[in-house]
């Protein structure tokens, strides 16, 4: 289980070993993703609170990065946080994800990356539920469901 105390620990000393890397061209993620995923993915952005259409759904089944496939969390994780993203407790596993300490807009957040393609997911914060306190917040754009 992952702990804000791992969290700031890889933000600031590196990352676990991914399982595998995907590496692509600018040109080549640009012809798999739509303009909005490569801008979310790519380029860092961020979609508006509460756009996502995944933000909203509860299924059964694992969320995929979106860029490379890779299982990053399960929908037993995933919780309302009412923040306007999808929210998840704990990653699938523990190498699936890099954390980049973030001082961007004049705060202190930890960025959350695909560990495989370095695909900008979004952030992590320490107010989530037990119990791991953890929040993954992460924009819809950047994730698949995946049925079972």
């Amino acid at each position: 289980m992952v702990t804000w105390n791992d969290v700031i620990h890889f933000a600031q000393t590196g990352n676990p070993a991914p399982p595998k890397r995907v590496e692509k061209s600018d040109e080549n993620w640009k012809a798999i993703l739509t303009p909005y995923q490569y801008r979310i993915t790519r380029m860092k952005g961020t979609e508006p609170a509460f756009s996502g259409e995944l933000c909203h759904i509860f299924e059964s089944g694992i969320y995929a990065c979106v860029c490379c496939g890779t299982p990053l969390f399960d929908a037993t994780e995933k919780f309302n946080s009412s923040s306007g993203w999808p929210s998840f407790t704990q990653p699938i596993a523990d190498n699936v994800i890099k954390y980049i300490k973030d001082n961007s807009y004049g705060m202190i957040r930890v960025e959350v990356m695909c560990n495989v393609c370095d695909a900008h997911l979004g952030h992590v914060f320490p107010d989530g539920p037990a119990p791991t306190g953890l929040r993954y917040c992460i924009n819809s754009e950047a994730i698949l469901l995946v049925s079972e």
